[in-house]
């Protein structure tokens, strides 16, 4: 039976990605910080699907924390880990002046160390076994430049298509999944109405896993679920620089009068 291992497993993409192994009859391993939440999403995957669900209390923004995620991705005794879905993320509104980097260093830590750390782990049990796929979950946003949180996610990419470089030739594969906007509570704990996003931009959470999945299985190393995104997508990385920051600082602008 294949396994995936799944961060922010409980809610919004996470849970999608969730839903949609369970479907296949993909046994899960899902990490959150909340248990009750934990178990809650547990039982009704078990009910619903009949699969097997193991739950792993972490908070990423703690180091302890990501070891213990990154010794369940190589352990030796428990079952073995298939899939990770690097998807634990939130929104980092802080301005890149603020002399409080406390928000900043939750994100770097949440959205990149652990990424790192879990890829790596990961990335070492898998090329043991000859194969895996690993898949980190970043966003249209990292092709703007609008803030710290599409500064990450830009990271996120990179490292994502370095890793697949890394991994060549060792049966394992890496995959950037890069959605828009989804709708999921992802907007309203960041505090973004999101009123003035037109209706056809917005992608489904189920949609949106589907069409990933898609992509990793074709063997793409950056999967933009949605042809308008993909339309959006090509259209940002054509664009010269200074229109790229011109449109940043309008995005930037509207988001605000949101809040």
């Amino acid at each position: 039976m294949h396994r995936a291992l799944i961060t922010g497993g409980t809610a919004g993409i996470g849970a999608a990605f969730a839903r949609a192994f369970a479907r296949r009859g993909v046994a899960l391993v899902l990490v959150a910080r909340d248990d009750a939440r934990l178990q809650e999403a547990a039982a009704e995957l078990r009910t619903s699907h009949g699969v097997e669900v193991e739950t792993l209390v972490a908070d990423l923004a703690h180091r302890d924390d990501q070891q213990k995620v990154a010794d369940r991705l190589e352990s030796t005794t428990a079952p073995a880990i298939d899939v990770l879905v690097n998807n634990a993320g939130f929104s980092v509104r802080a301005s890149l002046l603020d002399p409080d980097l406390s928000e900043h260093d939750r994100g770097f830590e949440v959205m990149q160390r652990a990424v790192l750390k879990l890829g790596g782990a990961a990335g070492r049990a898998m090329s043991a076994r000859g194969e895996g796929w690993i898949i980190n979950i970043a966003s249209v946003s990292a092709f703007i430049t609008q803030n710290n949180y599409t500064a990450i996610k830009a990271w996120v990419t990179n490292y994502s298509e370095s890793l697949s470089v890394q991994l060549e030739g060792t049966g394992v594969q890496s995959t950037a999944v890069t959605p828009g906007w989804v709708r999921t509570e992802f907007h309203q704990r960041a505090g973004i109405r999101g009123s003035s996003i037109p209706g056809f931009l917005w992608l489904d959470a189920d949609d949106l896993a589907e069409q990933g999945l898609k992509d990793v299985a074709q063997g793409k190393a950056v999967s933009i679920p949605g042809g308008r995104w993909k339309l959006i997508t090509a259209l940002l990385r054509s664009l010269p620089r200074p229109l790229v920051h011109r449109l940043s600082s309008l995005l930037s602008s509207r988001r605000s009068k949101e809040r």
